[in-house]
């Protein structure tokens, strides 16, 4: 009798606490700084759950150390719905990244999935190989040889070369620029020939010409940019390969239920708007949604893949 009692009780307090819910306005952490892509993800997710819910949903901005800074706040926040945090695909790669950090990932909990961003190899349209078996090929004849970019060292455009380096068993280098700014300048003179980079990023150069797709890094072909196979297709040892670009909605752990189930039903209604799916296009994403458990299943092998990839290639960062 007192477990049934126990039971009701809890149940009632679940209704409770999702029907006052949220009594204040709700902080949408981003940990990184204003007008990149997660930022403009995350001011989209907290605008259309504030027109949704009828109540504020405000993003607060906390760059440094891939995110991790902003993750580390809401780990210790109040698990009372009032604060989220909007991760990308960096917070599948830091665990194996850094030495140490400010949470542990049983802190959260999953809400939702909410966009992919599947990656473009671009070469300079003076590089000798026209599709990616060609490139494959051309690398397995010149080890050591030939130079890839990238943003930063830990980023996906570093771990997708050493994905194909470790699929493939070829053998490229590494060139770690300070960002996007200071990486193009080099990719389009040709100095550093290749990259794997976000499509709205390298869609402009790609129609221009001052630039050559060879794959994207999705599994299946984008309708962002449907001519071009994915790696995968090149066979050659890649076949199955895959690297993303992601974002999702987390909170603290033990934030209540009804609260994680009535946010991810908004996330979900708010990812199948034809409107969000149009601005996903604009910035090269793709929607995903689904339910909290997909989410971190989702998270969890993510996390798992590139652990084995960071550890084989001796990656870490301060």
């Amino acid at each position: 009798m007192n477990r049934l009692l126990a039971l009701a009780a809890l149940v009632f307090t679940s209704a409770v606490s999702a029907q006052s819910w949220p009594t204040q306005p709700v902080r949408v952490m981003v940990g990184f700084p204003p007008g990149g892509t997660t930022d403009v993800i995350g001011r989209l997710t907290a605008n259309e759950l504030s027109e949704q819910l009828g109540k504020p949903f405000v993003v607060e901005n906390r760059g440094g150390a891939s995110g991790t800074i902003g993750a580390g706040v809401v780990a210790k926040s109040a698990p009372d719905g009032h604060s989220l945090i909007l991760v990308p695909s960096t917070h599948g790669t830091a665990r194996a990244l850094y030495a140490s950090l400010p949470y542990e990932e049983s802190d959260f909990v999953a809400i939702g999935l909410i966009a992919s961003t599947p990656y473009v190899f671009v070469v300079h349209p003076d590089f000798p190989a026209k599709s990616f078996g060609e490139l494959i090929a051309l690398l397995k004849a010149s080890p050591g040889k030939y130079n890839y970019a990238s943003t930063s060292p830990g980023t996906a455009q570093h771990l997708g070369g050493e994905l194909v380096k470790k699929m493939a068993g070829v053998d490229m280098v590494h060139i770690a620029y300070k960002g996007t700014g200071a990486v193009m300048p080099d990719l389009l003179s040709g100095r550093v020939p290749m990259m794997f980079e976000n499509l709205a990023v390298m869609t402009p150069h790609i129609r221009k010409g001052s630039l050559r797709p060879l794959a994207v890094s999705s599994l299946k072909r984008t309708h962002l940019m449907p001519e071009v196979p994915t790696v995968s297709e090149t066979g050659m040892g890649l076949e199955g390969f895959e690297v993303l670009g992601w974002f999702a909605l987390l909170a603290p752990a033990k934030t209540p239920s009804p609260v994680v189930q009535l946010l991810n039903a908004e996330l979900n209604r708010m990812v199948a708007k034809p409107q969000i799916v149009t601005k996903f296009a604009e910035l090269g994403a793709e929607p995903l949604g689904g339910t909290p458990d997909r989410a971190a299943a989702f998270i969890r092998a993510d996390q798992e893949k590139w652990a084995r990839i960071i550890r084989d290639a001796g990656i870490k960062l301060n």
